[in-house]
């Protein structure tokens, strides 16, 4: 009797995750771009970066979806990392909800605020589901939705001076941004739930204790530590890092029989490439692989 792939195995190896639209649209959603998201690219690394230094790069429901757009794009370019930062000493002060902002929705109807939500959401999900590695290069202050922004991302390089919280219970706010999701992931739940109820502000080192972070480093060597991670990640094979990102964060959602069936279903994509032939000739000859992505 032959096994058949379990529908959850299959998803987490296909090569582009298709996710349809939670909302029903009668036309596809144009494309944005947005003058305070720059999406700028040095060989195989793009680097996304929020600028709007004067709000701590607070974001509003166009940048949002600027963001949005731009990592769908990413995802079908030939980029092979992405970094994602902040401008002016700062990686996002979340959601800009200061007075006479284009996000104050008090007088909304109701399905209004939850379609805004439902954007917000879409923007987490293309952050996450970017087929590429994604780092968080975090400088000063990523609080609210700027923590569940660094949190979306698949690592986090912080300087010493950056400052992380869950800050939307002192806005009279439940979670969002994914954080009710990612944060346990990376801490444990009575962690994420001492951070969500308190909104403490916690510091670089404490975020590395916690695990919100994987390194810390000073703040004048922050570039140069992430642009080092990014060269590594970017010299990478594109399609088996591509394979290991959907199988990591799809894993805690299946199980361990599914899990193997996934593993075995992306390698078997894997040895179809010449990135994997190349790695064995390279291995033989004594010398670095240098993977083209096919």
């Amino acid at each position: 009797m032959r096994l058949r792939p379990t529908a959850a195995a299959q998803s987490s190896v296909e090569t582009r995750r298709v996710r349809p639209d939670r909302r029903s649209r009668a036309l596809p959603e144009p494309a944005v771009t947005h003058p305070n998201i720059r999406i700028e690219t040095e060989g195989a690394v793009t680097t996304v970066t929020v600028d709007r230094p004067r709000r701590k790069n607070a974001c509003t429901p166009a940048m949002w979806a600027g963001l949005r757009h731009g990592f769908r794009d990413i995802a079908e370019s030939s980029a092979r990392a992405v970094v994602l930062t902040g401008a002016g000493g700062d990686f996002c002060a979340g959601a800009d909800v200061g007075p006479g902002d284009d996000t104050e929705a008090g007088d909304e109807p109701s399905r209004h605020r939850v379609d805004h939500m439902r954007d917000i959401g879409d923007t987490v999900m293309a952050i996450h589901d970017c087929p590429r590695p994604v780092i968080a290069k975090v400088d000063g202050v990523a609080v609210g939705a700027g923590l569940g922004m660094a949190l979306a991302a698949d690592m986090v390089w912080c300087s010493t001076r950056a400052r992380f919280s869950l800050i939307f219970a002192r806005r009279g706010l439940s979670l969002d941004f994914g954080t009710s999701w990612l944060l346990p992931k990376r801490i444990g739940l009575h962690e994420a739930k001492r951070l969500a109820f308190t909104g403490e502000i916690i510091g670089a080192e404490r975020a590395a204790e916690l695990g919100i972070v994987n390194e810390v480093v000073p703040t004048d060597e922050l570039d140069a530590a992430v642009g080092e991670v990014a060269a590594t990640v970017a010299a990478g094979p594109p399609i088996a890092l591509a394979g290991s990102k959907r199988l990591l964060n799809n894993a805690s959602n299946i199980s361990l029989f599914q899990a193997l069936e996934a593993e075995g279903l992306s390698q078997g994509v894997n040895f179809a490439t010449g990135d994997t032939k190349e790695a064995m000739r390279a291995f033989i000859e004594k010398r670095d692989p240098a993977f083209k992505g096919w």
